[in-house]
């Protein structure tokens, strides 16, 4: 089986839009309403926003976006792998890709927000493995006890 390609994907498409809703499902599930940060499809479609899909065939297995935050910051939203496809290392293609797309735009940063619990422990272990570190809230987002901020400093 050849290793599933990631490319720009199209926030409406039926496949991208699909896996999108299960990740705003799956968090929304794990957090409380005032810690659930993730976009919608139609957020995620916006300008400054690169969004990627990885793909075998016609199916959707994972999903990653990079928001734009200033000239030199940018924000991973949307990871999301289908259940049938985790323990692949598609999360760790697609982290690669959104740092790839992160240097090529000129960002000296990349920063993240996940959750606390338990549910997002594999998250935070694949962004801690790949050098995130905690950093303190960026953005819009305020301290919480159910929010970990990461943050990568991107060596050009």
């Amino acid at each position: 089986m050849a290793y599933p390609q990631i490319n720009p994907a199209d926030p409406g498409e039926e496949g991208v839009r699909a896996l999108i809703l299960a990740q705003l499902e799956y968090g929304r599930a794990a957090s409380p309403p005032e810690d659930a940060h993730a976009l919608e499809p139609e957020a995620l479609g916006g300008p400054g926003v690169a969004l990627f899909a990885a793909r075998e065939g016609e199916a959707v297995l994972a999903i990653g976006a990079l928001v734009r935050l200033d000239d030199e910051h940018g924000e991973l939203k949307a990871m999301h792998t289908i259940a049938a496809a985790r323990g692949r290392g598609l999360g760790r293609a697609m982290l690669a890709r959104l740092l790839a797309e992160a240097r090529r735009r000129g960002y000296r940063r990349v920063s993240l927000e996940t959750g606390a619990m338990a549910a997002f422990a594999p998250a935070r272990a694949l962004y801690e493995s790949a050098g995130f570190v905690p950093c303190p809230p960026f953005a819009d987002y305020v301290a919480s006890a159910n929010s970990v901020y990461l943050s990568l400093p991107i060596v050009p």
